[in-house]
């Protein structure tokens, strides 16, 4: 049975909307009825690293990470990456994992277009500064934490433990 474009919409509703134990459960849904394929398997691996991206983002700084460094409601450029996720989905020469993988993205992405005010997670930026000698001792460091605009990138992180479940 191929993945439930239900409730893989569902699923990057929650995603999108940070209702993070929610989509959890979609996810062990979707698992659950997928069919043992190389497409789903890319498939189930980018929903699993949508989430998990997703979820650290509140605190990371990642310059490679594509949430990360994307406004969720700059529609145009959620447009231009659709686009490329498609390419890559459709091409014949990505492997089938491969391809299952852009083509969630590109359902991410598809959905990202239709919502509204897609709520965007504060990053931060943690700076340690060495004190200047004449003001304390060289040794002692202060912290200061400064909010981060990201900037482009294409990339996902991926947790490879999802590979043991095929």
């Amino acid at each position: 049975m191929p993945i439930s474009k239900i409730l893989a919409t569902q699923y990057f509703q929650l995603v999108a909307k940070r209702q993070f134990a929610e989509a959890e459960r979609i996810l062990e849904r979707i698992k659950l009825k997928a069919e043992k394929t190389e497409r789903n398997r890319g498939y189930l691996q980018a929903l699993h690293g949508i989430l998990l991206s997703n979820k650290s983002n509140k605190f990371n700084n990642d310059q490679y990470t594509f949430l990360a460094n994307t406004n969720l409601n700059d529609k145009p450029a959620i447009e231009k990456h659709r686009r490329e996720f498609l390419k890559h989905s459709r091409n014949s020469l990505h492997a089938e994992y491969d391809r299952g993988f852009f083509t969630a993205w590109a359902d991410f992405t598809r959905i990202l277009l239709k919502l509204e005010d897609i709520p965007q997670p504060q990053t931060m930026h943690i700076e340690t500064q060495i004190a200047q000698p004449e003001e304390t001792e060289p040794s002692e460091y202060s912290t200061t934490i400064k909010n981060a605009k990201p900037s482009k990138s294409v990339q996902t992180s991926l947790d490879r433990s999802l590979n043991s479940d095929y």
